[in-house]
């Protein structure tokens, strides 16, 4: 009588055990779906992203995976990917830059909760949006500068072009006007993008619909000591001016040579913004809610002992 007493309570007491631990598996699961997020500090990052989306970035000297895809979007492609790798609570916006005005498209929103959108916005950035087709980039980024200060001091600029001027600069007048702005002041990344060799710039209409390409004598030529050298009815990356470019204005210059440049240099620390974030910690119930529900189930290999006598 004394022995069955004795292996009854062992029983029970190992039916307990394996009770409280489901219990407390539950407990944590029920944590796990009604968890609030908290603020946690982090490191952000606001952008405003302007799109050369003047005829030049239609030249298709670029590739990835394998297949050749026009300057923008080769742009396009690499900023997908680079939202894809922001922290959340980053900012992201985008603007488009032809002549020499920059039209903002949309003001940055916060990445995680408007992904979706950030997303389709930028699949539709083309040349359709063209309103001239001339291109003075230093002009462009200049107010690119001012916009990105209007909207908010800490938003940072990413501007995306191939460097081709058109008409080129004269001799003597290749800086933009920039008495209202301080170097560095509002800081950001241009990104060069295109090849190494001059390639036919596609021509299109106002619709976007192929029209051949550009003749020499559809444009605006070089003069003086660089017109024997003159070929802008070609177009390459423009590297040493985008280079000086960014110097003037305070920039980093990044040349886009594979995808994975922009988000590196997105994420610069240089550029960082610490703000409070709410932050999803509900994976950390749920994974030790796991870790016990397969300890609990977990077939025992151990040498069995028998029952207390």
């Amino acid at each position: 009588m004394n022995r069955v007493v004795r292996v009854g309570r062992w029983l029970v007491r190992q039916g307990r055990r394996a009770d409280l631990v489901l219990t407390l598996a539950l407990l944590l699961l029920v944590a796990a779906v009604a968890l609030p997020p908290f603020m946690l500090q982090r490191a952000t990052f606001h952008y405003l992203v302007a799109f050369d989306i003047t005829q030049s970035m239609n030249v298709e000297d670029v590739e990835r995976d394998g297949a050749p895809l026009s300057r923008l979007a080769y742009a396009r492609s690499a900023m997908r990917d680079a939202l894809r790798e922001m922290p959340c609570g980053s900012k992201i916006g985008w603007a488009v830059f032809a002549d020499y005005r920059v039209m903002p498209l949309l003001l940055p929103v916060e990445v995680c909760s408007h992904y979706e959108e950030l997303l389709a916005s930028l699949d539709r950035i083309d040349g359709r949006m063209r309103w001239a087709n001339a291109s003075n980039i230093g002009k462009g980024m200049s107010w690119t500068i001012r916009t990105a200060r209007a909207i908010d001091p800490n938003t940072r600029v990413v501007f995306f072009t191939d460097g081709q001027e058109s008409p080129p600069l004269r001799d003597g007048a290749e800086l933009p006007p920039i008495q209202d702005i301080t170097p560095g002041e509002v800081g950001g990344w241009l990104i060069g993008v295109g090849g190494d060799l001059p390639a036919r710039i596609p021509r299109t209409d106002r619709d976007g619909n192929p029209a051949g390409y550009w003749a020499a004598t559809d444009v605006v030529q070089r003069s003086g000591a660089q017109a024997a050298q003159s070929h802008e009815h070609l177009s390459e990356l423009r590297e040493p001016h985008l280079q000086s470019l960014a110097k003037l204005m305070g920039f980093g210059y990044r040349r886009l040579a594979a995808p994975d440049v922009l988000g590196q240099a997105m994420r610069d620390p240089a550029f960082a913004q610490p703000e409070p974030v709410p932050t999803d910690l509900r994976w950390l119930p749920a994974a030790l809610a796991l870790a016990l529900l397969a300890w609990r189930f977990l077939p025992d290999r151990r040498p069995r002992r028998s029952a207390p006598l």
